[in-house]
Formats: structure tokens, C-alpha cells, sequence
């Protein structure tokens, strides 16, 4: 299941945007942008895919899911810290998945509410939990969730893609929020092209950033 958006939404960014549609009309329609819509499974494959290279991602996800057949709150308490450690995944990380199976369970953590909360209220209390900072509450609500206007600031992605947009070397905390203000309330799908942009979707744009600060991170896909 890819995520999904309409052709009012993109000819909203067009119009919005002169330089995102141009960059739209290069890169075309989007695919391979999947959805995990259910929350806890999205939740353990984000914790586990934090700070590792997109094949690595993979590969520990294809691990963890082939380990555990179904993942579930019952099935990762069954297995344990010392076997989901086992797929490839540090200890801290196990030891977060692990600790959120067995709240989800207990019902300390109830994934199904999150569906009836506004994004702001999701992402507290995702944040709330060990291992889910605020970066990871809004992949959740992007890519298990499909709001509609997630733009996330700490993503190194998102500002590398701005960066070549629109020619900066830095993306400030109100030069972003100025781009959030003008995708509004089309962010998540802008998102995705600005992600698009920064992996080299459009030929011979380049990062204007500083070598030493030219790094980028893309959710799972």
C-alpha cells in the first residue's frame, strides 16, 4: 500500500509553488512511498531502522518480520529482548520495542486512540514513550497514518531537498516554517517531492549546503 494523495492536492502545490512544480513536473507521479497503517508494527519498524542506512533498514526489518511471522505486541514480548537483539538490532533498541509490546499490551499504550487525536496530540504522545522522539511521530503520522501536512524540520532529508530547491545553504528554523506555511495543508506530499529532490530525482540539481553538513535521512520505504 503506497501513500496516497489526489490531483487536487498536487495542483494545490503547483499553484503554490513555482520552483516545487517545475521540480513536481520533472519527477512525475510518485511511487514505492509505502504505508504501514498498522501503528504498532510502523512504531517497532521505525525504532529499529533509527540512525542506520536505508539497505540496513531493510535487511533488520526483513529479519525482524520473518522472526517473529506477524508482528504484534504478543509476538515481540513472546520473543524477548535477548532474540529481537538477535535480528540485528542494538540492545537499547530492543530494549525500547520490547518495553512498548509490553505496554501496548497491558494497555499503558493504546495504539488504536492515536487514530482520534489531532497531530499535535499524536506526537506528544508518541514522544512520551521511550525510543519515539518527535522525528518519529511524524514519519508515523506521514507514512502509517497519511496525514495530510506533516513537514518535518528534523528531518536532514527535508532541508537537504529545500536546500536545492531553492538554492539556500542553510535552512533556518523560520525559513523553514516559512515553507511549511506555504505548502499548508498539502505538507506531507510535499514532503515526499522534497525527499525525491534529495536523493537526485531531478538531474543536475545539486545541495548547497557545507560538505560537513551535507547529510540527509529518509523514512523507511
Amino acid at each position: 500500500m503506497n501513500f496516497s494523495y489526489t490531483e487536487e492536492e498536487l495542483d494545490y502545490l503547483k499553484k503554490r509553488d513555482k520552483k516545487l512544480a517545475a521540480a513536481i513536473g520533472e519527477i512525475g507521479p510518485l511511487s514505492g512511498w509505502h504505508v504501514e497503517p498498522d501503528i504498532f508494527s510502523a512504531l517497532v519498524h521505525h525504532i529499529a531502522g533509527q540512525q542506520i542506512s536505508t539497505q540496513a533498514q531493510r535487511t533488520v526489518w526483513t529479519r525482524i518480520s520473518a522472526g517473529l511471522g506477524e508482528v504484534t505486541p504478543r509476538s515481540v514480548c513472546a520473543a524477548g529482548l535477548e532474540r529481537m537483539q538477535s535480528f540485528g538490532i542494538s540492545f537499547r533498541k530492543a530494549e525500547y520495542i520490547t518495553e512498548l509490546a509490553r505496554k501496548t499490551e497491558a494497555g499503558e499504550f493504546d495504539p488504536a486512540a492515536l487514530w482520534e487525536m489531532e497531530d499535535g496530540a499524536v506526537i506528544e504522545t508518541l514522544s512520551a514513550l521511550r525510543g519515539i522522539g518527535v522525528w518519529t511521530a511524524e514519519m508515523l503520522l506521514i507514512f502509517s497514518m497519511q496525514r495530510r501536512d506533516v513537514l518535518s524540520f528534523g528531518d536532514f532529508g527535508i532541508r537537504r531537498g529545500l536546500r536545492m530547491l531553492y538554492h539556500h545553504k542553510e535552512i533556518t528554523p523560520a525559513l523553514f516554517e516559512k515553507y511549511r506555511k506555504r505548502y499548508s495543508p498539502c505538507g506531507s506530499l510535499a514532503s515526499l517531492y522534497l525527499w525525491e529532490i534529495a536523493g537526485g530525482a531531478v538531474p543536475g540539481m545539486r545541495d548547497y549546503a557545507p560538505k560537513s553538513t551535507n547529510r540527509k535521512s529518509l523514512p523507511p520505504r
